[in-house]
């Protein structure tokens, strides 16, 4: 069943919506200047992130205003509660996509070869999960929301993966070790944009369900088996 809003929420749902596209597109461009191995990409990531600065203010204080003046109750007041902590959640997003952007201008400065694939595919499935987060807000989604956080457990066993692989290189190509540190925080970066898109999910859940899944032990359980490599079912 539809909801409605009155004009003033509506609003604060509309900068909530275009916050989330934004974020999406920085971590999207990030990851494609990483596989076009593109300077300008990485510029328009920093450039971009200002914006999603904006948005996060705009939205607290959107937030606050209308928490001050309006006393909401219930379903209204949990939207206020739940969009400015989403903002947040975004907001540390595109910070964290401009890191990527820098190192990524970073490696290529050096004019060394360096293959960014594995990192790469990490990265776009870290863009489908906040896609995802993103969508399930804008639809009012919270089934699949539920199994967003649990696949952040695949996020971090990459993760892991990549700062083994890229730390045992530092010592193997002692010339190229500021690469597979670069290469590190890439990747935890983009862990962190997974841990955000799970908090962005858990938000959804607890916004339409009112169910809080932050210390559920089901979905702990559940995301340690994929952090393994095991099957979480």
């Amino acid at each position: 069943m539809k909801r409605f809003f009155h004009a003033e929420l509506q609003e604060f749902r509309s900068n909530l919506v275009l916050m989330g596209e934004r974020a999406v597109e920085i971590v999207r461009l990030a990851v494609r200047a990483m596989e076009e191995k593109d300077f300008a990409l990485c510029d328009e990531v920093l450039a971009l992130d200002d914006a999603l600065d904006q948005l996060e203010v705009l939205i607290d204080n959107e937030g606050i205003r209308y928490i001050s003046l309006r006393a909401p109750v219930a379903s209204d007041l949990r939207l206020v509660t739940v969009g400015m902590r989403f903002g947040q959640d975004l907001e540390r997003v595109g910070d964290e996509a401009c890191t990527v952007a820098k190192r990524v201008r970073s490696i290529l400065n050096t004019g060394h070869p360096c293959d960014f694939s594995p990192i790469i595919a990490m990265g776009e499935k870290v863009v489908a999960m906040l896609r995802e987060a993103v969508d399930c807000f804008l639809n009012e989604s919270p089934d699949p929301a539920k199994e967003i956080p649990v696949r952040d457990g695949e996020i971090d066993r990459i993760h892991r993966r990549h700062y083994e692989r890229f730390s045992h290189a530092c010592s193997e190509q002692p010339g190229e070790a500021s690469d597979f540190l670069d290469l590190v925080f890439i990747s935890k970066s983009l862990e962190r944009i997974g841990d955000h898109a799970s908090n962005l999910a858990e938000e959804v859940v607890f916004l339409y369900r009112g169910e809080d899944l932050r210390h559920s032990p089901e979905l702990k359980e559940r995301k340690r088996h994929l952090k393994q490599g095991e099957d979480p079912a």
